[in-house]
């Protein structure tokens, strides 16, 4: 337990040593460790110099993908205290610290930057679920309608949830009777963010809305196409061919 306290307290990793066992040394002379700490996911600590630590959920994760592609790959050392082997708890209270307001039933890991940030995917019940950024000790979240804008990829999440997401906003403006069916993040600016929603049975319209998700203005699809290129869930008539005199 001491040792493994120590290599815990070099890796930096915050951990309060709850369990601890040695699964080897390595060729090159050093430990290897699992350790189960006292709040959040335990480690795989190398005793290198400085140590190497990986957390256990990120371990899971990455066998997880690798038996997904061949169920006979070798995924190396994973954790198996009993503490550390529940990685869905563990995700379920990253969303929690990350301010997701939703009730999880999906999460994974998605990768770890260079600076050794680690983004998670969190699938939310019956609504439109996040990705969610760790860094240090911060955490920011974004929408899966932002996360789609920007290229990404929620697997967690369909169409129709971020659709009936952006319905939730528009709740008490003028767009407020748009049946949502489909819904796309257009852009944003200093004066807020832009929004198309495709209505059943209805003209689309685009809103704006600031930082909290609060309807600033909603402009019909058919008189806004100076706005980020127009509406291109909603077709809008070709303007009429001018008639010569």
């Amino acid at each position: 337990m001491a040792a493994a306290q120590e290599q815990a307290t070099l890796a930096q990793t915050g951990c309060q040593v709850t369990e601890a066992k040695l699964l080897g040394t390595t060729t090159e002379q050093t430990s290897v460790y699992e350790i189960a700490c006292a709040a959040g996911p335990g480690y795989m600590i190398e005793s290198k110099t400085p140590p190497e630590a990986v957390d256990c959920v990120v371990l899971a994760s990455s066998a997880e993908k690798i038996r997904a592609r061949d169920p006979q790959a070798e995924v190396g050392s994973q954790c198996s205290l009993p503490a550390n082997t529940d990685t869905q708890k563990f995700l379920r209270d990253y969303a929690q610290q990350a301010g997701v307001p939703c009730t999880v039933d999906e999460a994974s890991v998605l990768g770890t930057a260079n600076d050794g940030a680690i983004t998670y995917e969190i699938g939310c019940a019956d609504m439109a679920g996040y990705w969610i950024r760790k860094s240090g000790d911060s955490w920011t979240k974004t929408d899966c309608l932002q996360v789609v804008a920007e290229s990404g990829t929620c697997a967690f999440t369909t169409p129709a949830e971020n659709a009936a997401l952006l319905k939730s906003w528009l709740a008490g403006s003028e767009a407020a009777n748009c049946d949502v069916t489909e819904a796309r993040l257009m852009g944003r600016n200093d004066n807020g963010m832009f929004y198309e929603a495709k209505c059943a049975g209805a003209d689309g319209v685009i809103a704006r809305l600031n930082a909290e998700h609060a309807v600033q203005q909603i402009y019909a699809c058919a008189t806004a196409q100076r706005i980020g290129g127009g509406c291109t869930l909603t077709p809008v008539p070709a303007a009429p061919a001018a008639t010569e005199q």
